[in-house]
């Protein structure tokens, strides 16, 4: 009875410890922080107290214009992202599933990619002017690549047991997809949806602060010009923080859609 007791208390300890883990790494950077630019070791023109970049986030929160900049920019960077993902969804099905059809686009496709998005900035501009156009196109080139390979990788990966076991329960055509090749891909097409959210952002932020208006990037400039360190960190963080929550909205669909995979079930 003894050692179930012990058992028990120790994984309630290991449960405790997952939970906190992933704050350590966070606290220590924000303590660290906090003591090297409280003891002028780094200098405020380089880097501001955590509490003086508290202190504008609450000033930011308070006159609303937070929440304009981060809705404009969430707007920007999600509306790129169906684009650009449903199209690479699309085109990752019909070359996944075609081989005329992958003959035909993929190796133009290839091409395309190897040639950094961020470099057509000048060309987009000119085509679109610098309004949100250009914006989302430059949002939807990022995202559609991660997602069209792993789109494509995915159907392409299916064991074909799988595939002959449904031909033998009748299946053929849509249901054979529906239910064999979608839901076999579906991890690696979900793997791409998480590297896409990754690009999306990094995309938006070099979008924003090129040509912008408003927006978190657009804010981060015209904080520079006036050198408003604070204000110029702020926006970093806030940056970060929409990555983590969009990559944990990832894992949440991971684990809601693959909940038939004992991988993700075990979770």
């Amino acid at each position: 009875m003894k050692g179930v007791y012990l058992q028990l208390k120790e994984s309630k300890a290991k449960q405790r410890f997952h939970q906190v883990a992933p704050w350590i790494f966070p606290v220590l950077i924000l303590l660290a922080w906090h003591v090297l630019t409280s003891a002028e070791l780094i200098p405020s023109n380089v880097l501001p107290q955590p509490l003086k970049v508290l202190s504008v986030l609450i000033s930011m929160l308070q006159s609303g214009e937070l929440f304009t900049h981060v809705g404009i920019s969430a707007k920007r960077a999600f509306s790129g992202l169906i684009i650009g993902g449903s199209l690479g969804f699309l085109f990752g099905l019909m070359n996944g599933f075609w081989r005329t059809a992958e003959r035909l686009a993929d190796s133009s496709i290839q091409m395309i990619r190897t040639i950094p998005h961020l470099s057509l900035i000048p060309l987009v501009i000119i085509w679109f002017g610098i309004e949100e156009p250009a914006k989302l196109v430059l949002v939807s080139l990022g995202v559609f690549f991660p997602v069209y390979l792993n789109t494509l990788h995915g159907i392409r990966s299916i064991d074909p047991g799988l595939i002959e076991m449904g031909q033998v329960y009748g299946m053929r055509g849509f249901s054979l997809y529906l239910h064999i090749i979608l839901p076999g891909a579906l991890p690696s097409i979900l793997v791409g949806l998480r590297y896409a959210l990754g690009i999306m952002w990094l995309t938006l932020i070099v979008a924003e602060t090129v040509a912008a208006k408003s927006g978190l990037g657009y804010m981060a400039m015209n904080a520079r010009e006036f050198f408003q360190m604070d204000v110029i960190v702020l926006s970093i963080l806030i940056y970060a923080l929409l990555g983590k929550l969009s990559d944990i909205a990832a894992k949440l669909l991971e684990n809601w859609w693959l909940q038939w995979n004992p991988n993700y079930a075990a979770r």
